[in-house]
């Protein structure tokens, strides 16, 4: 004979009503439109998109980095995007380390940020803990067919999309967007799109 916990009807696991005080997932606040997640590199960015109900992330370009000039050029198209885009915001991957540390890249993201929240202003910018986001890409890629030299040239737009599925999955789950804010001084509105 089965027995049921109290509260579980015939053939569903369900019980028969919410907690008390809690808010079913589809009844949570969810901000509509397009969305992109960078994934800062040293020679490559990556940029991932959402569609404009937030649901999908997939990955929509790979930008070149490195030198100075490189590094600007890249942070232009990257606000020529979002404004071609429609995008409501930007997410920036944050590297930290497994302990949750920040180091030599974290801070280059967070610089890089800074610099993009004032190109895009006022589209906010947030910073998202991007852990396990390009191996999780690499795994995804091999597992597609792709061999290493393959996975080389697409490994950081999909890294972004992996990076910004997980911050609309969040929003979705909670309710509230996720990461942090990135803020722009007054003087920075408006400088170099």
């Amino acid at each position: 004979m089965l027995m049921r916990p109290p509260g579980v009807r015939n053939s569903g696991s369900r019980p028969s009503r919410a907690w008390p005080g809690t808010v079913p997932v589809s009844q949570l606040p969810f901000r509509q439109g397009v969305r992109l997640a960078v994934d800062v590199g040293s020679v490559r960015i990556g940029v991932a998109r959402s569609d404009p109900g937030g649901v999908l992330a997939v990955p929509l370009t790979v930008l070149r980095s490195g030198s100075s000039a490189l590094a600007g050029q890249a942070r232009a198209e990257l606000a020529r995007l979002a404004a071609g885009e429609g995008a409501v915001e930007v997410i920036v991957g944050l590297p930290v380390s497994l302990s949750g540390r920040e180091g030599a890249a974290a801070a280059g993201a967070r610089e890089f940020a800074a610099d993009l929240a004032a190109r895009v202003a006022p589209v906010p910018v947030r910073l998202v803990d991007e852990r396990f986001t390009t191996t999780e890409a690499h795994g995804a890629l091999r597992r597609g067919g792709k061999d290493s030299r393959a996975r080389r040239q697409v490994i950081d737009a999909a890294a972004a999309a992996i990076l910004l599925q997980a911050a609309l999955d969040t929003e979705r789950a909670t309710g509230r967007p996720p990461g942090q804010l990135v803020g722009v001084a007054a003087s920075d509105h408006g400088a170099g799109a």
